[in-house]
């Protein structure tokens, strides 16, 4: 069976970490087969029905997000597909059309029930302590060629509900869940599938496009999981074979409850701004509620395609740890050669002025300095936005601290003036080292023969060269300012401390 799947965005908020595990899961089942036999596609269909939320730039925030993931769907709204068009609000006469279908079996019927009257019917409920919820079913019987007389007379304003099968039963099997029951009194009261303003409900649409499209399984959060029935019947009603469920482990915060905007950033447009990496970022969501191989924690894109199976899905909730995540995002920044790690940190860096104002591109000077100072900060580095910040140093003349952060530990102001003087001694050999080893034997020598402490020698002239006592490696540093530059700091930290 070739396995067509999809993911159904709604463009009403920002693409989320929720969201993308859904798409990713979906993406990999059809790359899993894909890599086995050549076939199965992966669709991307905008759930646009939702119109007093709807916003396009929502619809663009999904384009762009995939397209920073680097996943990519075989038919979608922009590049087209047998089973088209993929954005719901372009297809509501097949949904009226079904609709009628199933009024017209006495399978669904007309309401004329007004918002207002609903509204009351919940406070009156309400003020009652009644354990009722939901539709009264107050128009389920009305005489169904009257209710079309009354419909098709355009006086009142109406919508049109599916009849839910009273005291029966409603079953399905969930890859991950097993066999599911559900009591049909339990399901929301004859929901509705038409609106008055004649867009289809969440339900109808769903239903319909999936079975349209030919989508044979639907990967989705547990938290689906309660419409699941409903979209069983609806099924049932309209005599088609459902597709394969499968209901994905809900993602938990630290403290056991659902990750919110309250655990820290669930949007991808932060994470982005952040400064995580792509590959990162898919990596560690791809193993929330999966397990792949003992003991592996780093996974490319590809190697998820070839392991990647409904089997390997757990029934308990996945743990969203940001420490986690930081730690993934660290190890793929230590992963990049220099020049691409300097292309990826480097819209942050222009971003944050480090080229000489907010938005100014390095000339080509900067730009080589830029690519030769990776290596002082690849192994400091948490995320990409960090970059200038850390190296703002080596662009800009910093200012000279004050003189408490030149005295080492147990020492003084005159303490931190020898040492500081011993230290520009050493600065033209130690920017014209070949390497670090050179460098450290050299000042270790020094550091003997003057019997001082390497920490105490080292102290003063870092942050005479930095500007700060914690900073990128001093020998790396020196060596990207010249000697030139580097005594220029010297001279005027002596001078200010004298």
């Amino acid at each position: 069976m070739q396995i067509r799947d999809r993911y159904a965005p709604s463009p009403t908020g920002l693409q989320h970490i929720g969201g993308i595990r859904t798409a990713l899961f979906n993406y990999l089942l059809v790359r899993s087969q894909r890599r086995r036999s050549g076939e199965g596609a992966f669709i991307l269909r905008l759930e646009d029905t939702d119109r007093s939320r709807f916003d396009r730039r929502y619809v663009q925030n999904i384009y762009d997000t995939f397209d920073w993931l680097r996943i990519h769907w075989d038919e979608g709204p922009d590049t087209g597909g047998p089973a088209g068009p993929y954005i719901q609000s372009e297809r509501l006469e097949l949904y009226k059309k079904y609709a009628l279908e199933l009024e017209a079996q006495g399978l669904a019927y007309y309401c004329f029930c007004s918002p207002e009257r609903l509204e009351r019917l919940r406070e009156d409920r309400e003020a009652a302590h009644s354990s009722q919820s939901g539709y009264d079913r107050r128009c389920r019987d009305i005489d169904a060629g009257e209710a079309r007389r009354r419909a098709g007379a355009g006086v009142e304003s109406w919508t049109i509900r599916l009849k839910i099968p009273l005291g029966e039963y409603t079953r399905f099997h969930d890859r991950i869940l097993g066999d599911v029951e559900w009591k049909n009194d339990d399901i929301n009261p004859d929901p509705v599938l038409i609106k008055s303003d004649g867009f289809p409900t969440y339900h109808l649409a769903n239903v319909v496009d999936d079975h349209l499209m030919g989508i044979t399984h639907v990967l989705r959060a547990q938290e689906w999981l309660s419409s699941t029935p409903l979209h069983v019947i609806m099924y049932g009603a309209f005599g088609w074979e459902p597709p394969e469920f499968c209901h994905l482990p809900l993602i938990m915060g630290t403290d056991g409850k659902k990750l919110s905007k309250r655990h820290g950033t669930t949007s991808i447009d932060e994470f982005r701004s952040q400064g995580y990496l792509s590959g990162a970022l898919i990596n560690y969501v791809a193993l929330l509620g999966a397990s792949y191989e003992e003991g592996k924690d780093i996974y490319t894109l590809a190697e998820l395609e070839e392991r990647f199976s409904p089997e390997k899905l757990n029934k308990a909730p996945a743990i969203f740890d940001y420490k986690k995540l930081e730690w993934y995002n660290g190890v793929y920044i230590r992963m990049k050669g220099d020049g691409e790690l300097a292309e990826l940190c480097l819209p942050y860096a222009v971003k944050a002025g480090l080229f000489g104002g907010p938005g100014q591109e390095p000339n080509e000077e900067q730009r080589n300095l830029f690519i030769r100072a990776m290596p002082l900060i690849r192994e400091r580095l948490v995320y990409l936005n960090e970059a200038a910040a850390k190296l703002g140093y080596l662009f800009t003349e910093p200012e000279v601290p004050p003189a408490e952060e030149f005295i080492p530990k147990k020492g003084d102001l005159a303490a931190a003036v020898t040492l500081l003087r011993g230290g520009r001694e050493l600065v033209k050999p130690l920017a014209e080292a070949a390497d670090d080893e050179t460098a450290e034997t050299l000042i270790k020598d020094y550091a003997e023969k003057n019997a001082v402490k390497l920490g105490d020698l080292m102290m003063p002239l870092r942050v005479a060269i930095t500007g700060a006592r914690v900073s990128p490696p001093l020998f790396g540093s020196l060596r990207l300012l010249g000697t030139e530059r580097s005594l220029e700091r010297v001279d005027r930290a002596l001078a200010r401390l004298s």
